[in-house]
């Protein structure tokens, strides 16, 4: 474990100003440390800096910004993790731009976990929240720890859904971990503290800068094994995601909709430019080569097959969709739904999927 004037050292260095990723590292390279690098002289800096950072350096950081981080890490749910730690993910280390350090509040244990990121839009339609849920939900289940972003829409939908699954969620935020953005996700946010772990490279008292949350995307694929886009426009900033996925080398993967909505516009042009079209979530998990291991709890409540119907609604749905609606078991969804069927209520289509017809 680093002592406090190491770590103060590290969030000194990371607090000047302009003071890229880049150069960090570049800096590290040559002095051995970040303590080096702050009592280098102007001479040995600017032979690795221009002259208006190595000004920055040699004026010094903010010593607020270390004082406020010191006493954040008094608390044991926090703690930061830095390129020298055994802990910092190994998946991020081969990404292009690898944050110096890492700001994480909640489970640091999950940093280690097989991940999968789920992103896309934040006005979601309530097919898409579901989707999101849903695919969240049996992908942790199976063993993936689900990344997003603490977004509204997609992103809160796949939190929700990791949760309630067995591998839990992670949180990559555009902000300081002492600011929660946005507000309406505050809830969200304390269960991710308690049950997952929200994750920074920001220093505290950072505010939601829009040039923050394309910098944040870069580790949530980094972070992943892969990514799936649910709903997402042209001009999505999931798709930056996606982008830096593919270049990460990391598998990209996006769920088709309706050709007349905006929202499928993003998942149908990574299907174009060669991201895997998926139907359900056992569609990752063999392509990632992972068994699915879901498990549904049955409340024991009335199966009737009419309360199944009125769940239904009149989009295709699956057997996941249905169980996680209703809270039945499988087995119990697949006798109502050959019942419902037979009625001529219902029609099966092909993928396993089944529509209302009355």
């Amino acid at each position: 474990m680093k002592s406090d004037s190491d770590v103060a050292a590290w969030v000194a260095l990371g607090s000047i100003p302009g003071l890229g990723g880049e150069f960090f590292r570049k800096l590290l390279a040559v002095f051995g440390d970040p303590q080096r690098v702050l009592n280098a002289g102007k001479g040995d800096l600017e032979k690795v800096v221009n002259r208006s950072l190595a000004a920055k350096i040699l004026l010094g950081p903010d010593e607020r910004i270390v004082e406020i981080a010191l006493k954040w890490l008094a608390d044991p749910a926090n703690g930061i993790v830095t390129l020298a730690d055994s802990e910092y993910p190994r998946p991020l280390l081969n990404i292009p731009d690898p944050p110096p350090l890492l700001y994480l509040k909640g489970k640091r244990a999950l940093l280690g976990k097989r991940s999968f990121a789920i992103v896309g839009s934040r006005n979601a339609t309530p097919q898409g929240v579901e989707n999101a849920q849903s695919f969240a939900r049996v992908l942790s289940d199976s063993g993936l720890c689900i990344i997003s972003g603490l977004a509204l829409g997609i992103d809160a939908a796949a939190h929700k859904g990791a949760l309630a699954g067995a591998s839990s969620s992670m949180a990559v935020v555009g902000t300081g971990l002492d600011v929660v953005y946005p507000a309406r996700n505050r809830d969200l946010a304390r269960e991710l503290e308690t049950k997952g772990l929200l994750v920074s490279e920001f220093p505290l008292g950072t505010p939601p800068l829009g040039t923050n949350f394309p910098r944040r995307n870069r580790i949530i694929s980094g972070l992943s094994l892969g990514c799936l886009i649910v709903e997402a426009g042209i001009r999505s900033g999931s798709l930056i995601t996606a982008r830096h996925a593919a270049e990460q080398g990391r598998d990209v993967f996006a769920i088709p909709g309706s050709i007349h909505s905006p929202l499928s516009k993003g998942p149908h042009r990574l299907i174009k430019e060669g991201a895997k079209l998926v139907e359900s979530a056992q569609d990752i998990l063999e392509e990632l080569g992972l068994p699915a291991v879901v498990s549904f709890d049955d409340p024991g409540i009335d199966s009737d097959p009419a309360k199944l119907l009125e769940q239904m609604g009149f989009d295709l749905i699956d057997l996941d969709t249905l169980c996680l609606r209703t809270g039945w078991t499988p087995q119990i969804i697949s006798a109502r739904l050959l019942d419902l069927e037979i009625a001529g209520f219902i029609k099966g289509v092909d993928g396993g999927m089944y529509q209302r017809v009355h």
